[in-house]
């Protein structure tokens, strides 16, 4: 096969709209994403990076990134965002102060750690609310700038017309617009940690779901839970129409000639040119490309694998990728003016299209033989840019008469020249945000004075033998707890399960006004955006697991949001849990299928379709997950294989106020033998059980 490469070129500048935002997962990754026109890069440090296993970049390699991409006009964007435990809390602080210092344009992080050690020693530093707090409605999206972001990066999953509706919001919004696509919602997956102690949420993603998975028994050949990578360049002018901020190109795992070819497609399309998909496609694919959430066309279409095809066509495209960013890209055109008088060394002044001035000296101008100096001559040599980040303008010139200065020394001049302009840009886009050490102190762990059990339902005849003032709170459905309601059930023992993912949340918004306006009290805020309804219905709000809480910085700032309490990660230890500082109310999940992947493209969907619906996918060595279908909300979640139970280990929890008993498809009978073996604290039996990841704890 055969590809056209054309080099980047000055005709193909354009006036920023949106951004073009380059993953740069090592430092020649950088290179190719600056030599093909980005106009911001993302990258990790060596600590707190979603990216872990990529080479990153350690404080030496970031400081000179930062003036590389600077002296460009390129802005620099720090990933720190994995969740933070709270032994690592003073070392994360290390890292955004070394941020500050070395002039990092702005923060991405998923923790709300972060955004406390930012409120607490630099507000002045830019925060970017990460894809893994899964913002992707109004009110997540307003929530995220009230904690002091600048920008939401939404979640992927998002057809256009939403995307659209949030580029109206007073925040910038940053949308994917290329690179892989997870199978679940990010900052929802718990599958790599489960399997292999190998944390998504801590940057060492095992991308479990790239293996062989099924609905059918014994098949070991599909690959129901991989998705084709997204590619949305055919939409790229229309994202940016709607007030995009950030176009993001996905791919910090990936090779310096990915990002060059994913780069050059993206900024050729939005300045109307001619790019080839054909090269995009061939340098890394998955079967090819999908726009299937933009659209609102899921299904099987959206599904593929890395198949041997693609691996050989990937091959055959490196060669012919490296002509894109052999060149610097020309970032800026300057004018230039020249003195060259008789007793004065001769001078060169650039300035840039920003204004910023550079002037150096030189030798002294010499009494010409044959031809003196003139503004041809003069405007060839200057000219001569080559491999810079500059092209020339206009020329103006100074001249005494009969007078000249040898080519090598006006080559001389016009790379001093170069240098001090790149100096004077880079002290221009360069703003290093105040940072002011302090001490983070926080209240001490407190053992729990009691502890209650609270049981959330998937059936109401789960409660048929259970009497519930045995329990603290009873957790459902919104669709169960209008019917628990129009039944009689005691409405302070209610609390409604927000939905996880949500097409509607004005639809969501209203059902749970209604609900209140019967008595409802209490929610459950599975997202960032049930905070803010919450709060706006006067309801009492208590945090779901799929916040993503492990450390006490950010229970101490969802308690001041108005959570009575909120259910701490399953990805933390016993030990870590007993540790945490009483800021606000610790629920644990202490029963129940853990949700491995929450994802709005059913894998039953899209290799069977509903109307053969088994309910549950198969891994590769046989084991059964239990497929949830939340249809009327459009997503799935698929359950771990294993039972989560630690009845008997409660002892171990001591600053747990609430324990969590999840029931999905038990009978009335299996309820009341779990709840009455937690009353007990003695071991259950007759499942499949785990202890989860409270005692061997991720990577």
């Amino acid at each position: 096969m055969r590809w056209t490469v054309r080099p980047p070129c000055s005709a193909t500048r354009r006036t920023i709209m949106a951004e073009i935002l380059a993953p740069c997962g090592s430092p020649e990754a950088l290179e190719a994403a600056l030599r093909t026109g980005c106009d911001a890069v993302y990258l990790g440090g060596e600590d707190f990076s979603a990216r872990a296993n990529a080479a990153n970049f350690s404080y030496e390699e970031l400081k000179k990134a930062v003036e590389r991409c600077h002296i460009r006009g390129v802005k620099v964007y720090q990933a720190i965002n994995t969740v933070i435990t709270d032994r690592e809390l003073e070392k994360c602080a290390e890292a955004v102060r070394a941020a500050c210092e070395l002039g990092v344009d702005g923060l991405i992080t998923q923790d709300l750690a972060l955004v406390y050690i930012a409120r607490e020693c630099c507000p002045g530093m830019e925060l970017h609310a990460s894809t893994q707090m899964t913002l992707h409605t109004e009110k997540g999206v307003m929530l995220a700038r009230e904690l002091g972001f600048s920008r939401a990066v939404v979640s992927r999953e998002l057809p256009a017309g939403i995307i659209r509706e949030l580029c109206r919001l007073p925040i910038e919004i940053e949308v994917f617009v290329h690179g892989a696509l997870c199978m679940s919602v990010s900052g929802q997956c718990f599958m790599s940690a489960v399997i292999g102690s190998r944390s998504a949420n801590r940057g060492l993603c095992a991308q479990a779901c790239r293996l062989p998975a099924s609905s059918v028994r014994d098949d070991r050949d599909s690959c129901a839970l991989s998705l084709k990578d997204m590619s949305h360049v055919g939409h790229l002018r229309e994202l940016e129409e709607m007030g995009a901020a950030s176009l993001k190109i996905e791919g910090r795992m990936k090779r310096p000639e990915y990002v060059a070819a994913a780069v050059d497609a993206v900024r050729r399309e939005l300045a109307g040119e001619e790019h080839d998909m054909g090269l995009l496609r061939d340098v890394f694919s998955r079967s090819g490309f999908t726009d299937g959430y933009y659209t609102g066309k899921t299904g099987r279409d959206m599904f593929g694998y890395r198949r041997k095809e693609d691996v050989e066509a990937s091959a055959g495209a490196l060669s012919a990728l490296h002509e894109l960013y052999r060149r610097e890209y020309k970032r800026s055109k300057v004018t230039a003016l020249v003195k060259m008088k008789r007793g004065e060394a001769v001078s060169l002044t650039l300035t840039d299209d920003n204004g910023i001035t550079a002037s150096v000296s030189g030798e002294m101008p010499q009494e010409a033989v044959s031809r003196p100096a003139d503004k041809v001559y003069l405007t060839k040599q200057i000219g001569k840019l080559g491999d810079t980040i500059y092209e020339l303008g206009a020329l103006d010139c100074e001249l005494d008469d009969g007078v000249t200065l040898p080519a090598g020394a006006l080559g001389e001049l016009r790379r001093a020249a170069c240098a001090e302009l790149d100096k004077q840009r880079y002290e221009h886009f360069t703003r290093r945000p105040e940072y002011m050490k302090k001490s983070f102190e926080f209240k001490a762990p407190r053992r729990a004075e009691k502890q209650v059990i609270d049981i959330g339902i998937n059936r109401a005849d789960q409660l048929d033998n259970i009497d519930v003032s045995r329990v603290g709170r009873v957790y459902a459905p919104l669709k169960l707890v209008e019917r628990l309601l129009e039944s009689g059930f005691d409405s302070e023992k209610l609390c409604a399960v927000m939905p996880r993912f949500t097409f509607d949340e004005k639809r969501d918004t209203e059902r749970l006004a209604g609900l209140k306006a019967k008595g409802l009290k209490d929610i459950e805020c599975t997202n960032y955006a049930h905070i803010a309804i919450g709060r706006e219905l006067g309801m009492k709000l208590h945090g779901g697991f799929g916040l993503n809480v492990t450390n006490t910085a950010a229970m101490k700032l969802l308690r001041e949001m108005g959570l009575e309490d909120c259910t701490v990660s399953i990805e933390l230890k016993a030990s870590e849990i007993a540790a945490l500082g009483d800021e606000c109310g610790i629920s644990v999940l202490a029963y129940g299928r853990i949700p491995m992947m929450l994802t709005v493209n059913c894998p039953i969907r899209g290799q069977r379709g509903c109307g053969k619906c088994t309910k549950e996918i198969y891994d590769r060595t046989g084991r059964r997950m239990p497929v949830r279908c939340e249809k009327a909300q459009g997503y799935v979640e698929i359950l771990n294989s294993d039972t989560l139970c630690i009845s008997d280990k409660l002892g171990d929890f001591p600053t747990a106020e609430r324990f969590r008993v999840e029931l999905y498809d038990e009978s009335p009978e299996r309820a009341e033998k779990i709840l009455t073996a937690f009353e007990r604290g003695e071991k259950l039996t007759g499942e499949s059980l785990t202890k989860g990841l409270y005692y061997r704890g991720v990577k």
